[in-house]
């Protein structure tokens, strides 16, 4: 008995140092890699990418065949690679050194090199070694067949596979199936036959050393940042795969490591990617610059849609190389078209506009504009672009497009806010999930092009993908789902890559939640919503020279008296205009029943701020805009700019043309010139009777600011012709 233990021990050292011997030496120049692809797909390119940087060989099959192994996405099948693997090993059956790796490449990246490839199947010491997964397919029945596994996953994945092609070679020539039987099933088979395990000196990369199969493991696998690369780790079997699969269900998790493994991003050195294969069009004619398509899409009532549609034509893009798209469904909105039409319909003389009367649904418009592109040869891109975004960058379609990418989104997401056009992550359910390094990109702390699962609102996809890839495909229409939705899903289910750019800045996304267009001038509201766009509507484009160069754009007629820029012209109409619509003005007597007291010692003409339900934004644009200024010309008072006072005054020669001497009730006062003396009214300004100066040609959106009480005894001058309006706030009363 001890006899026969003796010479099985025995058999087994001689066998395991056969085993290592054939592996001593192993050389990178006697490895090759086999893959099989029918097309140059997104992730063919991620996966040979990624090869290129270790220096790998690589030998691919079937590029330019048709495929007919299958739905292996859904179903089973694959045989077709071990047909083309058949024929290929034949060539290299008698080479005894030559250790041959095959992976798919469509859902596969290389994580580290040769060198190191080759060491750890070396250190498992057998001749073939399969990659392990935690689940049994595709028939599950022989799952109790499987050796037991006592630490890492137990059962066969044919995604990838080494071994020395003398051996592989003549496994492989028992396929006789055909090309939609499934290739995992037939490896599996051979797995399982124990005569043929040992024969072929077969294994299970159980833990994880080469091989990561990502379905059932992706919990398991997290981001290793290494000084200049970077890995996947398998914290269950604290292991460094060389190669990572995104098997099954688990696309998109492959696509979020991509993103950074090996190189595509480090911390050191940012991103590592981005200036590869990229255009240009620095030197080509305007009439060589490639033909886009813009598709416009006005789906809800949006704030400030003057502004967007004026930046379609500050596009830094040839006029003659675009393709305008309207679908407007806000009747609201048909005035903003209209006069946007009447300005610019030279340059875009082939536009469509399609308007809420074509009762036209948001999917189809969406189907409709992208399936023109899709007819046309010469439509080089298609950018979508929805009324929500304020898209500040005139750069933007250039950028986009020498990125050279299948589909990419400008990064865009809400002030002050974590909300954005992209989406890190998918639940299971298919809907929003924060990845891990979703704060990190909208706060543009991690740079870079980002292969994401969702984009939304703007987006350039090119045409050649339209035609070829997406040709078959409902991009937007599936009932029951929203057409942003179903585009993103129909893109992932073809394989095409979605990526979003953060390497520059495009601009941001409107907040349209609180738009409401009962009002005469309903963007004056959205101070809180959507503060950039306000501030760029509504206030002075030299209100910020305050503070870069005072002696120019601050002035002291009279003493402690200041005067300096605060509303744009727009802001100025837009108050008066919506004053005037409310109509509730006050006649001017001492007996006023909305304030407090029910009277007013020196009494206007006037609307208070309340009465247009305007008060809270108007003490945010105190706030804002005033205090500041405050605080820069009365150095070591803060104020805080809190006001009760805030009104419209209106006067007319025939109604109220001045206005007695008086204090305010106020720390200090500001009043603003809403119209422009010698166009709107003749007469008019403000005298200090103590300082005995006075301002008689106030300037529209300007504003003077001076102490209320005590020291500023003050007139309002007669108003001779027209009518003059002025904006006044006692603050800090």
């Amino acid at each position: 008995m001890f006899s026969c233990l003796l010479l099985g021990l025995l058999a087994l050292f001689f066998f395991q140092s056969s085993v290592s011997a054939d592996h001593q030496g192993l050389s990178p120049e006697n490895l090759l890699v086999i893959t099989a692809a029918t097309e140059e797909t997104d992730g063919f390119n991620r996966f040979m990418r990624t090869a290129r940087e270790f220096n790998y060989t690589v030998r691919v099959l079937g590029l330019g065949e048709q495929w007919k192994g299958g739905d292996v996405a859904r179903t089973v099948g694959g045989g077709q690679k071990v047909r083309w693997l058949k024929a290929e090993l034949l060539k290299h059956s008698d080479n005894k050194d030559l250790v041959v790796l095959f992976v798919d490449s469509y859902d596969v990246i290389f994580a580290s090199g040769p060198e190191e490839l080759l060491s750890k199947f070396s250190r498992l010491a057998h001749r073939v070694v399969f990659s392990a997964e935690g689940f049994c397919w595709p028939d599950q029945r022989l799952a109790s067949k499987y050796p037991e596994v006592h630490s890492g996953k137990r059962f066969l994945n044919s995604g990838g596979f080494i071994g020395f092609s003398t051996d592989l070679s003549l496994m492989i020539q028992q396929w006789k199936y055909k090309d939609n039987d499934d290739d995992q099933l037939f490896y599996t088979k051979i797995y399982l036959d124990k005569k043929q395990r040992a024969k072929f000196n077969m294994t299970l990369d159980h833990r994880s050393r080469i091989f990561q199969n990502l379905n059932g493991a992706v919990e398991e696998v997290v981001l290793k940042f290494e000084r200049s690369t970077v890995r996947a780790r398998n914290v269950a079997f604290d292991s460094l795969p060389v190669i990572v699969h995104g098997n099954g269900p688990t696309k998109l998790q492959l696509n979020y490591l991509g993103n950074y493994v090996p190189s595509a991003w480090t911390f050191e050195s940012g991103c590592g990617i981005c200036d590869e294969d990229l255009l240009f069009f620095n030197e080509a004619p305007e009439e060589k610059m490639p033909l886009v398509y813009i598709g416009v899409f006005i789906e809800h009532a949006t704030p400030f849609m003057e502004e967007f549609l004026d930046r379609l034509t500050t596009l830094n893009y040839p006029a003659a190389r675009l393709r305008l798209f309207v679908h407007n469904n806000v009747v609201y909105h048909e005035q903003h078209i209209q006069r946007f039409w009447e300005r610019h319909r030279a340059r875009f003389p082939n536009a469509r506009l399609v308007g809420p009367e074509e009762n036209l649904q948001e999917n189809k418009a969406r189907a409709m504009f992208v399936d023109a592109c899709k007819k046309d040869p010469e439509c080089d891109y298609y950018f979508s672009i929805d009324s929500d975004v304020a898209l500040t960058n005139p750069d933007t379609l250039r950028i986009l497009i020498e990125e050279n990418k299948s589909v990419i989104a400008p990064m865009l997401s809400k002030h002050g806010k974590l909300w954005s056009n992209f989406w890190g992550a998918l639940s299971p359910e298919g809907f929003y999930s924060r990845s891990e390094d979703y704060i990190e990109i909208v706060q543009a702390k991690r740079i870079g092009l980002w292969n994401v699962p969702y984009i939304t609102q703007a987006y350039l996809m090119k045409g050649s993908v339209l035609r070829s890839k997406l040709s078959q495909v409902s991009l937007y229409v599936d009932e029951g789902m929203d057409a942003d939705m179903v585009f993103c899903r129909s893109i992932r289910d073809q394989g095409v890559f979605m990526f979003v750019s953060n390497r520059d800045e495009f601009g941001r996304l409107v907040a349209s939640t609180n738009f409401n267009t009962s009002r005469l001038h309903p963007d004056m509201w959205q101070i809180f919503d959507n503060p950039l766009d306000w501030k760029e509507k509504y206030i002075s484009e030299n209100y910020s020279k305050i503070f870069e160069d005072e002696n120019n754009f601050v002035e002291q007629p009279c003493p402690d008296v200041y005067w300096f820029p605060a509303f744009s012209e727009k802001m100025c109409d837009h108050l008066v205009e919506t004053m005037e619509h409310n109509g509730q003005w006050s006649g001017g007597a001492h007996k006023d029943e909305r304030l407090a007291g029910g009277y007013e010692n020196v009494p206007t003409v006037d609307i208070h701020m309340n009465q247009i339900e305007f008060e809270k934004e108007w003490l945010k644009f105190l706030k804002e805009y005033i205090a500041p200024v405050t605080e820069k010309l009365y150095p070591g008072y803060f104020p805080k700019a809190q006001a009760i006072m805030n009104f419209v005054v209106r006067y007319r020669p025939d109604e109220q043309p001045s206005l007695r001497p008086h204090h305010d009730s106020s720390t200090f006062t500001i009043n603003v010139a809403l119209n422009s003396k010698g166009i709107d009214y003749e007469g008019g300004g403000c005298r200090f009777l103590r300082y005995d100066c006075q301002v008689e040609s106030p300037r529209k959106g300007w504003s003077f600011m001076h102490p209320g009480r005590l020291t500023h005894y003050h007139e309002g001058l007669p108003t001779t012709r027209g009518t003059r309006y002025i904006m006044v706030s006692f603050v800090d009363p």
